[in-house]
Parts: C-alpha cells; structure tokens; sequence
C-alpha cells in the first residue's frame, strides 16, 4: 500500500501488532482517503476473553508508533471475530479490501468499530 508517498508493507505492521497479548491475529490493509491516497487500517481478531475498547486501540497504535514509522501507524482498528484465511494459513487481504469496499459503499458493518 502507498500512503502520502510512502511505500509501506503489511507485514511487519501485523507482526507488530500480534506482540501485544491481547491479540491473537491481525492483518493491515490499505483503504481511501483524499489527503494521503491511502491510510493504514488495522483488523484485530482479539484474544479469547479480551474485550475491544478505546484503550485497547490506543494501546496498539502506541505499540505501533514505538516500534515503526509513524506513517505505519494504523489510523483505523477494527475489531472482528475472524480473519480470512488460505489453505495455508495466510491472510486473504484481498478478501479484506473487497469487504472494505463493500463495507463503505455502505454494505455491512464489522463487529466493533474504534479509530
């Protein structure tokens, strides 16, 4: 994804975002915006037993800010119940751009929606 003239990889975002106990599995993916072309958002499978809330997203983005740049910064985390996935295990993030998409043009909501 690009986002204000920077090139940025999902991967090392999800990695860092998965050190934090309270998520079990997370994916970044690109979406629109008029100011940066794209800005980075952040879907969370939370642990068993944790509950989404504004803490917890400031918690992530601060985890994210301390250890990457601060473009990479996620500017939007949703929390969801579950992830799509390949045979192998990897994330489908086209299946996440295509819900995204979906999403905005006013087609479903996800489980939890926090900034």
């Amino acid at each position: 994804m690009s986002s204000a003239g920077h090139r940025i990889g999902p991967g090392e975002i999800e990695e860092c975002l998965v050190r934090h106990p309270a998520v079990a599995l997370a994916a970044a993916i690109g979406v629109p915006d008029q100011v940066r072309h794209q800005v980075v958002k952040a879907l969370v499978v939370t642990s068993p037993g944790v509950v989404s809330s504004q803490a917890l997203v400031t918690e992530l983005k601060d985890l994210v800010r301390a250890r990457l740049a601060a473009y990479e910064v996620p500017r939007e985390i949703d929390f969801v119940d579950d992830l799509p996935l390949t045979v192998s295990g990897k994330i489908r993030r086209s299946a996440l751009r295509e819900q995204e998409a979906a999403r905005r043009a006013g087609a479903g909501e996800g489980r939890d929606r926090l900034r």
